[in-house]
């Protein structure tokens, strides 16, 4: 049959249907994940178009998945980093779900808490167990939409699950029923989605899903979950490790909108927001990820990555204020202790601070020259230098520059006297055998005293 698409108003082929194969033995694809070897990213040199949304956003599960690999937070904390996420997502919510667990009594209090916030955005969704009794507490604590576990590759259905593939839809398809029942919106998390026979699982059920969809009258949402960070971006690689063909098949084979299809995926192998924008590109409105990438295992996709992300596939913030981020990485380590790694981009304490002296020279003629962006104006972080024994006169001068906050009068110049015997003092430290970069503590010390006074520890 053939059909005008909503997509590209052609015609286009409709008479693709896929039934649920239902082996009798799993389909590990041994070929391709050996266990004993790295996985192998197989290619078919096949292509899917592109096509991103009309809109785009991200969701949140910090206080989800994040949870699961970090001590649990405070309701306090919640309810704060909860906040944080509502100034970060702007007027028009970019960010614009976050998922909770409802099982404990601190859960559901952290819930309540931050619904008291009357914040429009994030919407405030949950993550549950497949039963008939989470989807009434659900309902009962206002919630609109919940996160429910359908794990889709063999790994799961036959090993974890012990089931059949035929077993495992059917049991899946009652608890949607469960939740339909309930008059809540089922979000379907396809666990395990890149181990997974896509044609022979994977959209079978999906389009048993939406007829499910259209008899209650009630959408479902599709979360594709990339649980092992398997995921490949690149163009004409094979399934089941495609992000495009995942994307494209859920789209084109089983009628998933955009705007009901989102991505989740980890970082294994490097690639979680390589992935996540790949998503986007190929026709996921929305991006499941965490604060600082905070994790199972190797992590979630960063949410602050993605902002940026955001900013660079659409040209603007659309209202998202990124100051927010440099107080989300301060309030993670002086409030929750978490010590994020000092090179991690944006977050991280040396994210834009430079050890090279040819760099610091730069950076002293124009800050432009090797720092990213304005990270002051989008972040509220000057460019900075880190003091060593490759810091040279220029590095030197923009360091007390920068850590002095010297108007443009009073900026000194590599040639100053001053910069001179710093470096002089510097040189002879490092004579001596140090290896360790200065603190600022020990150069505003130094400082001070070369400068009779001048220039006091801050």
């Amino acid at each position: 049959m053939l059909e005008i698409s909503d997509k590209t108003n052609l015609l286009e082929q409709k008479s693709y249907k896929y039934s649920l194969q239902d082996i009798p033995d799993p389909n590990l694809y041994r070929d391709i994940y050996p266990y004993d070897a790295v996985p192998r990213i197989p290619f078919n040199h096949r292509r899917v178009p592109m096509g991103m949304p009309e809109n785009i956003w991200i969701t949140d599960t910090s206080f989800r998945d994040g949870q699961q690999s970090v001590e649990p937070y405070s309701v306090e904390q919640i309810v704060e980093l909860y906040k944080l996420l509502s100034r970060l997502s702007g007027p028009y919510g970019i960010i614009r779900q976050t998922e909770f667990f409802v099982y404990s009594k601190k859960d559901r209090e952290a819930i309540r808490k931050c619904q008291e916030l009357g914040l429009r955005f994030p919407e405030i969704t949950t993550w549950i167990r497949a039963s008939r009794e989470d989807f009434k507490l659900v309902r009962n604590l206002g919630i609109k939409e919940t996160g429910i576990l359908v794990s889709c590759s063999d790994y799961h259905i036959f090993k974890k699950m012990k089931m059949t593939r035929k077993q495992t839809m059917d049991y899946y398809l009652a608890t949607v029923a469960d939740a339909f029942e309930a008059g809540v919106m089922p979000r379907c998390h396809l666990e395990d989605i890149t181990r997974a026979d896509f044609y022979g699982f994977v959209v079978p059920f999906v389009n048993e899903l939406q007829k499910m969809s259209v008899d209650a009258g009630i959408p479902i949402k599709i979360r594709a979950c990339d649980t092992m960070g398997y995921g490949v971006p690149y163009s004409e690689v094979a399934l089941p490790r495609s992000v495009p063909g995942i994307i494209y098949g859920l789209q084109q084979y089983a009628d998933v909108p955009s705007e009901m299809l989102e991505w989740h995926g980890h970082n294994d192998f490097y690639k979680a927001v390589a992935n996540a924008s790949a998503a986007w590109l190929y026709g996921a409105s929305a991006v499941n990820c965490s604060l600082l990438g905070i994790g199972e295992r190797t992590g979630n996709i960063p949410l602050e990555a993605m902002v940026m992300e955001y900013a660079s596939l659409r040209g603007s913030l659309d209202g998202m204020d990124t100051t927010v981020i440099t107080e989300i990485a301060e309030y993670f380590h002086k409030e929750i202790g978490y010590d994020i790694p000092v090179m991690t981009p944006f977050v991280g304490r040396n994210f834009n601070v430079t050890r090279a002296g040819i760099h610091a020279d730069g950076l002293l003629k124009d800050a432009e020259i090797y720092n990213i962006f304005d990270t002051e104006k989008l972040l509220g972080r000057r460019q900075s230098v880190m003091i060593g024994q490759n810091s040279g006169l220029a590095g030197i001068a923009y360091w007390i520059n920068e850590n002095y906050q010297l108007t443009e009068s009073e900026r000194l110049d590599k040639h100053n006297p001053l910069v001179a015997e710093v470096k002089k003092w510097i040189d002879e430290q490092y004579a001596d055998g140090r290896q360790t970069s200065l603190s600022t503590m020990e150069l505003e010390t130094k400082i001070e005293e070369l400068s009779f006074g001048r220039y006091r520890r801050l």
